[in-house]
């Protein structure tokens, strides 16, 4: 019997998966991984300036209903990038949940061509709208429990994985 290799796109989104598992922010834990030419240029979690206080030690500093202490993990992918010269260009992005408007509007200023996303999170229509206009392509990637079956995870480690992390395929 061969042996069935992860497809990529569930092997990158695991990797933002892992990712969002550093996040600093209580509201929502969010992990995003560049990538091109299938390999991976740059992560990302969300979480404060380098150097800053963490919402998970201080609250978020909430200002119109928007942490504002937090840099979203797309664009904490993307400044990775800008740090170290990477360029961004024909790149694809996994992102644990839909990027919000102004991280879609990031990364497609960045060059970035394909955006894959696990889960769904206040999709905005103009986001959308805006990724069919610049020709970029969106996939809602699923991850199939049959790659991640010899995985050993205790339950503690379980309960820190997103909701429906994992579907039965």
């Amino acid at each position: 019997m061969e042996h069935e290799r992860i497809p990529w796109d569930q092997y990158f989104m695991a990797q933002s998966v892992l990712l969002s598992m550093r996040s600093t922010c209580s509201r929502l834990s969010v992990g995003a991984t560049i990538v091109r030419d299938k390999r991976i240029i740059a992560g990302g979690y969300n979480g404060s300036v380098s150097g800053d206080v963490h919402c998970i030690d201080e609250g978020c500093y909430m200002v119109e209903g928007h942490c504002v202490r937090t840099i979203h993990a797309e664009m904490n992918a993307i400044l990775q990038c800008a740090k170290f010269g990477v360029p961004t260009e024909n790149a694809e992005i996994y992102v644990t949940h839909f990027p919000c408007l102004q991280c879609t509007k990031m990364i497609l200023q960045a060059g970035i061509k394909k955006i894959h996303y696990l889960t769904d999170y206040r999709n905005d229509t103009y986001a959308l709208d805006l990724i069919k206009r610049v020709g970029a392509e969106v996939h809602q990637v699923e991850l199939s429990k049959k790659y991640f079956a010899n995985l050993r995870f205790g339950e503690a480690e379980l309960d820190l994985l997103p909701k429906d992390f994992l579907s039965e395929n």
